[in-house]
């Protein structure tokens, strides 16, 4: 389900909180979200910003349910199936995504949060970076992104790649840049998926069709698809060089050390009219539960190897 179609659902159940007062993007939005427990929250007054900015999307597993078109309790039993069977998304002429195309790096104007004093920067906390392998093989994962000063470069990142895994592997064996997509606002399909660990050269947007239609469209200037219902999209590259990136709030609620990484450079940026920016507030509830439940089936899997799994 396209982001916008669950916020519809979600309110007309109630679920859905609106803040209207003028809000700040530095310091202030995250220190709300956290003070209202991560609740499924829009906001649509944010300074420097003309659209909306939700988050608290995964924050609830009926919120997942209710995104998935399943009732709770089937939530396993749905991700199991997705990743056992993947399927091929359909290719679009035009995407949703690609209504407004704005050529040249212009990421700052996204309405990026400072979460706590002490990080390394503001945040890109939402994004699903999507790139190929050196066998051509699409990969979805998601990549924090730290922006830089505009001194060092407009429109330029800092992203963390884990060691080991798909993106970090593809960028090591890159012979140069490597070209990455990132994804703001994807359909909750494909953020679940790109939350996964399927095994090595399994499409994690393949994953996401499986469990709600996830079309998909070219990337205006890489050779790249990405889900074509996506509210933003920067399109860009990842550098052999490395940049600093952090301190920054982990999972764990430990402070990740500073880091040299690999920057993300934007070449353009491509949305939705009227553009909706998600959010996630690092090391809370929604984060634990985007980067947990995709796990159950996996470890259903492994267990099933061994017992009955009931």
């Amino acid at each position: 389900m396209e982001l916008r179609r669950f916020l519809a659902a979600a309110d007309e159940r109630g679920w859905l909180q609106t803040i209207t007062a003028p809000v700040d993007p530095r310091y202030e939005i995250a220190r709300l979200l956290h003070a209202m427990d991560e609740r499924l929250t829009r906001f649509t007054r944010v300074e420097g910003w003309p659209g909306q900015l939700v988050a608290g999307a995964f924050a609830r597993r009926e919120y997942v349910a209710l995104a998935l078109g399943v009732p709770v309790e089937r939530l396993l039993e749905t991700l199991v199936r997705a990743l056992d069977q993947p399927q091929a998304p359909m290719l679009l002429e035009r995407g949703r995504c690609q209504e407004v195309v704005r050529e040249g790096s212009d990421a700052s104007r996204l309405p990026i949060l400072t979460h706590l004093p002490g990080d390394g920067g503001s945040y890109v906390t939402a994004g699903v970076a999507i790139i190929k392998d050196a066998l051509g093989r699409r990969n979805a994962a998601f990549h924090r992104l730290m922006l830089l000063p505009a001194t060092d470069g407009a429109g330029r990142f800092t992203a963390r790649l884990v060691e080991g895994r798909g993106t970090h592997t593809a960028w090591q064996q890159a012979n140069g840049p490597l070209p990455m997509a990132v994804c703001i606002g994807a359909p909750m399909s494909v953020q679940l998926a790109a939350a996964m660990s399927p095994a090595s050269g399994v499409d994690e947007l393949g994953i996401a069709n499986a469990l709600v239609p996830a079309p998909l469209v070219r990337a205006i200037g890489l050779d790249l698809e990405v889900p074509a219902e996506s509210e933003v999209v920067l399109e860009g590259y990842l550098t052999p060089e490395l940049g600093d990136e952090g301190p920054f709030l982990d999972l764990t609620r430990t402070r990740d050390p500073l880091r040299q990484q690999p920057y993300f450079v934007v070449e353009r940026v491509t949305h939705r009219r009227d553009p909706i920016y998600q959010a996630l507030l690092p090391g809370g509830r929604e984060h634990r539960l985007l980067m947990g439940m995709p796990r159950e089936p996996t470890i259903y899997a492994a267990v099933s190897r061994v017992c009955a799994c009931r």
